[in-house]
């Protein structure tokens, strides 16, 4: 199923453990440096230029070399998901096996999340372009917004189900 940013709860219902996804339209990305600094600002009532309702949200940094996954279970990452798909985050992507509370707040909040294999050179030659959306400090860690098209990724954790059980 090819799916277009903002991404509607409606699409998200229809999804399933197992199905192929390909994602286009802007995304932001993230890990454990920038995450939880947005799920602060967002709560804060700040980031009303960074939209997420609708969005997703790829674990990685955003360097020359290209893009890969990261590990979608370290603290500061895991602990980002459920607030930011309370903030309207609808897929999350990223690697490795969530815990079944996170699963469950995927659930609760109409959102999913989705595995991509680490394809760097691959998900480099789907990128249109990028920016630096906030945290530049952070370098290739910082907030960027990607323009993609053909992003693929595997939905990984869905309505309380994951392929990892």
């Amino acid at each position: 199923m090819t799916i277009t940013t903002p991404i509607t709860r409606e699409v998200i219902q229809q999804l399933r453990v197992g199905d192929k996804i390909t994602i286009c339209g802007p995304i932001y990305t993230g890990r454990d440096a920038v995450l939880p600094k947005l799920v602060a600002l967002k709560e804060s009532g700040g980031g009303e230029d960074i939209p997420l309702e609708g969005s997703v949200v790829f674990h990685t940094a955003v360097s020359p070399a290209g893009v890969g996954p990261t590990s979608s279970n370290k603290l500061e990452i895991e602990s980002s998901i459920g607030p930011l798909s309370k903030l309207g985050v609808r897929i999350h992507l990223g690697k490795g096996k969530l815990s079944e509370e996170t699963v469950r707040l995927l659930d609760q909040n109409d959102s999913i999340y989705a595995v991509i294999p680490p394809v760097t050179a691959l998900l480099e030659s789907q990128i249109r372009s990028r920016r630096v959306v906030a945290y530049p400090e952070e370098g290739m860690e910082a907030l960027h917004e990607l323009q993609v098209e053909g992003f693929t990724a595997i939905v990984a954790a869905a309505h309380g189900e994951s392929i990892y059980k």
